[in-house]
């Protein structure tokens, strides 16, 4: 197996273990939500086209390409360490949202296929948030464990998230990771039902210390699989995830996207509807990690 690396540390064997695979229970709606409650995940290999993926993922680079932070040819993700975003862009928040509103993305983040999958996983009549967290990971980058509650939970309790991965990403990229068992710490996620979004007190929903460590103390393994272009891993609020170190031997940048679903007939956040939506913070998509220019250093931390 490629070597894994969590916030700079590689995963050793004892702490590493593989994301169980639902595919076969998606003709048992009952057994896959049996699933996902007990697990608080769903590993689903390929249940949006390949070609839909390919397209999204082309569109994506192509925009990064034009503003110089993507090599040609744009599909194949790979940085070029410099960026012209700043200079060609006056507003990054402005641009952000228009590379998180194409056409060809939204095809394979809210389509029919996505829709078909979320009625199904959540037993009614499936809404997706318009705003999406699309994510360009450049090497060096990651995302710390985290749960999702805080951020989300405020229209419906019964948000979920759907990751999906616009692209081939093996170990060494940085896919998502999911903490084994953490559906289940009570202690933080009654911390975490008391955090909003606007919190300082991120420690309750964030492990900000050494990941592998934390995993070793609370006695679960860190569940990572390379993933395929139309992939999907699907979790609930109170489901411990975060991303693997991108160490990327060839510069290349993991493109996923995560969008949050929950049952139609509940409310829906404002925060994260329409064309304009304001986002966690208000800024709207200014406020993401996604409008920040890629041209970082290539080392790993």
């Amino acid at each position: 197996m490629t070597e894994a690396i969590a916030q700079g540390t590689a995963v050793p064997p004892e702490v590493a273990g593989p994301l169980l695979e639902s595919c076969s229970l998606l003709e048992d709606a009952a057994q896959l939500r049996r699933q996902l409650a007990a697990d608080g995940y769903l590993f689903l290999k390929g249940v949006v086209d390949r070609e839909t993926v390919m397209a999204a993922r082309r569109e994506v680079f192509e925009r990064l390409e034009e503003v110089g932070e993507i090599l040609p040819p744009a599909q194949e993700g790979i940085a070029s360490g410099s960026s012209r975003r700043r200079e060609q862009e006056s507003d990054l928040g402005a641009f952000w949202r228009s590379v998180s509103q194409g056409a060809r993305l939204r095809a394979a983040s809210h389509g029919d296929q996505m829709q078909a999958v979320m009625d199904l996983v959540l037993g009614e009549p499936a809404q997706a948030h318009d705003y999406i967290f699309l994510r360009p990971g450049a090497v060096g980058r990651s995302t710390s464990l985290h749960y999702d509650h805080p951020f989300f939970s405020r229209g419906s309790d019964r948000v979920h998230t759907a990751w999906l991965a616009l692209g081939d990403i093996p170990l060494e990229d940085g896919p998502l990771m999911v903490l084994e068992g953490s559906n289940r710490y009570a202690d933080l996620i009654e911390q975490a039902r008391k955090v909003d979004y606007d919190s300082n007190d991120t420690a309750t929903v964030q492990v900000l210390t050494d990941t592998v460590e934390f995993a070793r103390q609370r006695g679960g393994r860190l569940l990572m699989s390379p993933v395929e272009a139309g992939d999907l891993i699907v979790f609930d609020m109170f489901t411990m995830h975060g991303s693997l170190d991108n160490h990327s031997p060839l510069g290349r940048v993991r493109l996923s996207c995560d969008v949050r679903w929950q049952p139609a007939a509940d409310p829906v956040d404002p925060r994260y509807r329409g064309d304009h939506p304001p986002g966690t913070t208000g800024a709207g998509y200014g406020e993401l990690n996604g409008a920040k220019p890629l041209d970082l250093p290539w080392h790993v931390r």
